[in-house]
Order: structure tokens, then sequence, then C-alpha cells
């Protein structure tokens, strides 16, 4: 796979002030921006080509990123103008080109061997292979029931003692480009609510799951977290 599409549009409304001021992607962590952090990841698995969504402050972002090239990557753009979901994306973005993709939330961090991932994914003839995470408390998230390597359904924030396993949408993703074929009408729409649960209804949504170190920056307590515990590739 040589292709990543990075979802940046949301607005970080979780860590206002600070995102009235910075957009999400520019967040310091570590001496850098998170998104450098997260183009170390691609990089690492051999992925230089990245296309991001973005719409919140997009001249910001482009006006950082340029052309990608200081970053060792080739940066190209889908700037939405207004706000399409973690879906809308995949409606301004042709996909022929590409075959499997990787696509990640922006504001997530996961230690992941998209190979081994990759592995999965053809293996299982997916259209969509979701990187799963182990977390202890299953109560405040989704969880997933798999039935061997297919996801059969999300359950959301179960008791514990009814949770079917312990494991979690990382927000890092690999898609086939078939699944353009199958997408919900209308220009916006979200991954995890309309097009996750209808590839899953087709036996198509696949899980991998990832030992890897795994931080979600969406709050402060969280991008504290990453600040002191992420380890750089």
């Amino acid at each position: 796979m040589e292709v990543a599409v990075l979802i940046s549009g949301g607005l970080g409304t979780r860590l206002r002030p600070v995102t009235y001021e910075i957009p999400k992607p520019l967040i310091p962590v570590q001496g850098c921006t998170l998104t450098e952090l997260i183009l170390d990841v691609l990089k690492e698995n051999g992925i230089r080509r990245v296309y991001m969504s973005i719409g919140y402050m997009a001249d910001r972002i482009m006006g950082y990123f340029g052309d990608g090239k200081r970053f060792g990557v080739d940066m190209h753009y889908l700037v939405e103008d207004r706000e399409l979901g973690t879906g809308g994306w995949m409606k301004l973005i042709d996909p022929k080109p590409f075959g499997d993709f990787v696509v990640l939330n922006g504001d997530n961090l996961l230690d992941v061997d998209f190979e081994e991932m990759h592995q999965v994914h053809i293996r299982n003839q997916a259209l969509i292979t979701i990187a799963l995470t182990e977390v202890e408390d299953v109560s405040s998230r989704g969880v997933v029931r798999l039935e061997g390597d297919r996801i059969a359904e999300f359950v959301e924030k179960p008791k514990p003692e009814e949770a079917p396993s312990d494991l979690i949408n990382s927000g890092y993703y690999i898609f086939s480009s078939a699944v353009f074929d199958v997408l919900p009408e209308g220009k916006s729409f979200m991954l995890e609510h309309h097009l996750f649960p209808k590839v899953a209804g087709m036996g198509k949504l696949c899980g991998y799951t990832c030992g890897g170190q795994w931080f979600d920056t969406g709050t402060f307590d969280r991008w504290r977290d990453v600040i002191f515990q992420w380890r750089k590739l």
C-alpha cells in the first residue's frame, strides 16, 4: 500500500479554547505537531502519499504542511466547504488508482504494522479492516463482537460483565477501493454509523487486533497522556 487518507476536518471542540487558535492537526506534541507523529507512523510503514481531509482552519493547515516534502511525504488536500462527517471525504476523491489504502483518524496515534494488517485484510477479502485495540474500561466506549476475524457488530458502552470483548475501534483502517461502490447516499455521512454497519452486514468488515501503543487525543487528559507517554518511532 502506498496511499493514506488522514481525516482531519474536525473542529476539536473538546480542546477549546486551544482550538480556537490552533487547528487540532497542529497541536504540539513532543516538540512537533500531532500530525507529524502520525506521518512518522505512515513513513515507518512505507507510505509516502498522503491525502488530508480538512475543513476547519484549512488555510493554516495547508500553509504549515504545503506539498509535504519537508516532512518526507507527498501531501494532497481534500478541502470540505462544510462539515461532512467522518465519511464525507469519500465523495471528494477518485479511488480508482489506489487499490487498497490506509485511512486514519487525525486525532489518534497507533503503533501498527500495516503490512501484517493488510495480510488479514486480503485473507478475508474484506472491504474494510479496522485495527482494534484493547481497553480496560469498556463501559465508556463501543466494543466489537468478533466472529473469527469478521466484525459482527459494535456494542455501545456495555456493562463490563456483558461486553463481548475488550476491543475497540482504534481509528486506523484499511479500505479496498471497491467499498466506494457501496457508499451511503448524500454528500455527508459518518463512517461509524452509516458505512461500517452496512459493510458488516455484507460480511466484509474485519478486525485486526493490534498490541501497539494507542492514544486518542480527544480531550485535555488524553492529550497530556500522549505528550508524556508516546514513544516516537
